[in-house]
């Protein structure tokens, strides 16, 4: 069983991480609190961030009085607003969105240079050897969170631990504007007693499989056989094996490099058949150009990718390696493909390319 494995794995991983000390900071409902803090009058009705109820956006964010009534963010705003008739949605306002992510991120460098961040709201910073209030990431967990509330006028919430996936569990167990804490000591057992939801990339399907395993908390995940779980997750079965013993190794990445580059849209009537949706890859192809101009990612495209959504919200995506140069006519054929898995009406067609990572410059030294 995976318990059994945790005294060798644990000792291993702090050999591995040398006891460091991580700090997860996110935001509460970053755009609705922008919002609410530059209009007092929004504090206390439910408001969500994002497009008009007549077309198919989605919700970028809501505030805690509109997830009362079950809004969320990704959900569609004409969903949003028959959950919740009162729900007063607002189209957001990036540049003030950023010029506050900017004042996070100038708090966040006062204490350490080992940051990465993960969206404009949310960051993981290694602060092991931060000397501020003598080493102690609670205390430095403390003072961010009251710079951002004096200075940015909004309330973050943060975790502290040892790892990334504690520490970014940690912060959400407390939400909103809280802080909560877990010592190597408490780790395993603060682990044992997180839903198995709160591990990354396990998303409805994963759960219900997890579900049908008698799988619901990193305890469950602890007591089952590691050939089970590899049976059902294949190989994503040892990284769900460590984060139920509370183990993450990966360190905090200042440069975080970019995967992808790609365009996609959402169309407001569905395409009813594979003639309309090749109708609209012109247009694709055209704002994907634009996107790649200027940026310099010609030598590290690696695969061509499309992502094809349907009207049942279904999502299939397909790759193929670029091997000659680069084809407008491959993306028809994986057009077609996508098509053929569902063929069903398309509500979101995506283009793109896979990126693979820079190639270290090489230094051209003089003979002496």
């Amino acid at each position: 069983m995976l318990a059994i494995l945790f005294f060798y794995t644990v000792v291993f991983s702090k050999l591995m991480t040398q006891n460091r000390k991580i700090i997860h900071v996110d935001a509460d409902c970053f755009y609705a609190a922008i919002e609410m803090r530059d209009d007092p009058s929004l504090r206390d009705i439910p408001i969500a961030i994002g497009g008009p109820e007549n077309t198919r956006s989605v919700l970028a964010t809501a505030n805690y009085a509109a997830r009362v009534y079950g809004v969320r963010s990704a959900m569609p705003t004409s969903v949003a607003k028959r959950l919740c008739p009162a729900l007063r949605v607002l189209p957001g306002n990036m540049t003030k969105y950023r010029i506050a992510s900017e004042q996070m991120h100038r708090i966040f460098q006062e204490f350490t240079e080992i940051i990465e961040p993960l969206s404009l709201d949310e960051a993981y910073l290694d602060v092991t050897d931060s000397a501020y209030f003598h080493g102690s990431a609670t205390r430095i967990a403390q003072e961010i969170r009251a710079r951002i509330l004096a200075e940015v006028g909004i309330t973050v919430s943060a975790g502290v631990a040892a790892n990334k996936f504690i520490a970014k569990v940690a912060s959400d167990w407390d939400k909103p504007d809280g802080l909560t804490v877990v010592t190597p000591e408490k780790q395993f057992e603060f682990v044992s007693a997180v839903p198995v939801k709160f591990i990354s990339g396990i998303g409805r399907v994963a759960q219900e499989r997890l579900a049908g395993l008698g799988v619901f908390t990193c305890a469950d995940l602890q007591k089952l056989e590691f050939s089970v779980l590899q049976k059902s997750f294949g190989s994503t079965a040892f990284r769900l094996s460590q984060f139920a013993l509370g183990i993450d190794d990966r360190p905090v990445s200042v440069s975080r490099e970019r995967k992808s580059i790609s365009v996609e849209h959402t169309f407001s009537k569905d395409l009813m058949d594979l003639r309309e949706c090749e109708a609209v890859l012109p247009i694709l192809f055209t704002d994907l150009k634009k996107r790649m101009t200027g940026r310099n990612f010609e030598s590290q495209l690696s695969k061509y990718y499309l992502k094809m959504k349907f009207d049942d919200f279904k999502q299939t995506t397909i790759e193929q390696p670029i091997r000659h140069k680069l084809s407008d006519e491959v993306f028809l054929s994986l057009l077609r493909q996508a098509y053929d898995r569902y063929r069903r009406p398309v509500r979101l067609i995506g283009v793109g390319y896979r990126l693979s990572p820079p190639k270290p410059l090489q230094l051209l030294l003089p003979f002496s």
